[in-house]
């Protein structure tokens, strides 16, 4: 049902021709909608680039600060369920105004990035090759479309559930328009922005997680190549190592590919890593001491998509550096005992390459895996610990 809606989402088959950047195909529309890309047509680069400028005054700058100017005008109306709900909301925001600006920043970075995509999908000759390639293609694209769908459902729900109560989800000071005169009109208006600054958060989600799954696709391409070395008995010993050449050609590329996009990732990783703890933190205590079923509801979704923007992305890094451990093993297994001296010392120094993992590291401070993600969420309990000890939620009440 999905992939008819979504066609980009289903396996291609093999008498289409794939490349991996179609992975991005949806990601691209989204992106180029928002002022993120280029102009289709360049006579039109005027017109986008303004309205890229208003996209980014209203959302990122402008939207962070409605929130914080509703506290000041009406913080003594706020319940404290409606204030940890929009508070949780409005750190997590800012944090993805930053790697908003971050991904947009780097958008010559990432097209860099796709010219390398290309050459390394030149090497992919045989059906099996092809065939991971475009399977890599579907699981990108059906990646966006599960983050789309998740990430609207927490708009969706904490929209619904705090409009039955008669409030507003996340209380937005909008010029011109008196929130308690026009109840319905201004949560519709919120439920817009807020939208849109969930689905910009998206953006920059999907892009370090589609970017490197393609890497993974063709580092797990170049390990059946490295298996395969010196197995065809008609060659002879310059072209086994033509073949090893090639190999080493495309490590490179993938490592290219990689230290391009490093400074993208790296810095919105690094942003979330400082949030996740204080805003599933927040979310907890919201849960357990404020929360009604419906409100409670919104807000678990809403730290399940947080859980969302780290975990997937740190638990690829942990198998990338296993499959960079497997590229290593696939090759001193490789049938190279009877080679002549020019193939073992080529191999000797792709053998010592290849030992060095492919690692991200988090603003260039802490490196990108499951320990670290798992050593961020553990703030969140320190949080509630702290909210406890002192009795801060009954001081609220």
């Amino acid at each position: 049902m999905l992939s008819k809606i979504f066609p980009l989402i289903k396996q291609k088959p093999l008498s289409e021709k794939v490349q991996s950047r179609e992975g991005f195909i949806y990601l691209d529309r989204i992106m180029w909608s928002f002022g993120w890309t280029e102009a289709a047509n360049k006579t039109w680069t005027y017109v986008y680039n303004t309205w890229r400028i208003f996209m980014v005054i209203l959302v990122l700058i402008l939207l962070p600060m409605s929130m914080v100017v509703e506290y000041v005008h009406r913080f003594r109306s706020f319940s404290a369920n409606e204030f940890l709900s929009s508070f949780e909301i409005l750190v997590n925001m800012y944090g993805s105004s930053i790697k908003s600006a971050i991904v947009l920043t780097g958008h010559r970075k990432i097209q860099a990035a796709r010219l390398l995509l290309d050459k390394l999908d030149k090497r992919c000759l045989s059906n099996a090759e092809k065939t991971r390639v475009h399977r890599y293609v579907a699981i990108c694209n059906f990646l966006f479309i599960i983050y789309s769908i998740l990430y609207s459902n927490y708009v969706i729900i904490n929209f619904m559930g705090y409009l039955l109560t008669g409030r507003h989800a996340w209380r937005m000071y909008i010029p011109l328009l008196n929130s308690e005169e026009n109840f319905l009109l201004s949560n519709l208006v919120e439920l817009v922005l807020m939208n849109t600054a969930v689905v910009m958060d998206q953006c920059t989600d999907i892009c370090a997680i589609a970017s490197m799954l393609m890497a993974r696709c063709h580092l797990t391409l170049l390990r059946d190549r490295l298996e395969k070395l010196r197995s065809d008995p008609d060659k002879n010993d310059d072209e086994h190592l033509a073949d090893l050449t090639k190999c080493i050609q495309d490590h490179r590329l993938i490592l290219d590919y990689v230290n391009v996009l490093r400074p993208v990732i790296s810095g919105t990783i690094f942003v979330q890593f400082l949030l996740i703890g204080t805003v599933q933190g927040l979310s907890m205590i919201n849960i357990m001491f404020f929360s009604s079923f419906w409100t409670g509801l919104g807000t678990f979704v809403f730290m399940f998509d947080v859980c969302l923007e780290t975990f997937p992305f740190c638990y690829l890094c942990n198998v990338i550096i296993d499959d960079c451990q497997e590229l290593s093993d696939r090759l001193f297994q490789s049938n190279w005992m009877g080679a002549d001296r020019r193939y073992k010392s080529t191999l000797i120094y792709f053998l010592h390459n290849l030992q060095r993992p492919i690692t991200l590291t988090a603003g260039g401070v802490f490196p990108i895996c499951m320990q670290t993600n798992l050593a961020m969420v553990k703030l969140a309990f320190s949080v509630v610990t702290v909210m406890k000890q002192f009795n801060l939620a009954e001081k609220f009440q």
